[in-house]
């Protein structure tokens, strides 16, 4: 590969991580809907046909930043878990980064879980990043528990519900510590 064919890679690598950094930022400030291609073509200075040479369209870019989002989380989670996986301690430490990680980045959050996009939970066709996410739950669980996935998934459907509801403010936030105690008590070891 030529040179000049390396550098105008890398500076379509960087221009595509500009556009959905710049989505990121805008959602997180003004909200999903503030979130067009005119608005991100202004904020990376570039013109509306550059913007769709990179993603489609909206969806395209919404994908693009849970993907992203993705990455983070898994990073987050691990960072959180113990050396010393499964049991009870690990379980309590994922599921508080996991509820920390949808407080602090609500827009983020919106596009990995709520807004519409084609990634695939659960399929053969699960982004590896998503992939990672799990398994930071499964590996919380004994691993001569036959349900730990099931319980992985369980889990994360109860910590999804409850971040959902917190960021709608129709749970009080100050028994957050408690229902995450809750949670934790009725799944970590469970029988297999």
């Amino acid at each position: 590969m030529s040179a000049i064919k390396e550098r105008r890679e890398r500076e379509r690598a960087q221009r595509h991580q500009l556009i959905i950094t710049a989505a990121r930022e805008l959602a997180e400030a003004e909200g999903w809907e503030a979130v067009t291609t005119r608005r991100l073509a202004e904020r990376v200075e570039y013109s509306q046909p550059v913007l769709y040479s990179h993603f489609s369209g909206k969806d395209a870019i919404v994908r693009a930043v849970a993907l992203d989002g993705f990455v983070e989380l898994a990073a987050q989670l691990r960072r959180a878990r113990p050396a010393d996986p499964g049991g009870p301690r690990a379980l309590r430490a994922v599921c508080g980064a996991y509820l920390e990680f949808a407080a602090e980045r609500p827009a983020l959050y919106q596009a990995m879980f709520v807004m519409p996009t084609d990634v695939k939970f659960a399929h053969a066709e699960t982004p590896a990043p998503l992939k990672a996410c799990f398994d930071e739950f499964v590996s919380c669980f004994r691993p001569d528990n036959a349900r730990r996935e099931l319980s992985a998934e369980v889990t994360w459907s109860a910590l999804h519900g409850i971040a959902t509801l917190a960021a709608g403010g129709r749970i009080p936030p100050d028994m957050q510590e408690e229902r995450l105690d809750f949670l934790v008590a009725q799944l970590a070891d469970t029988p297999s």
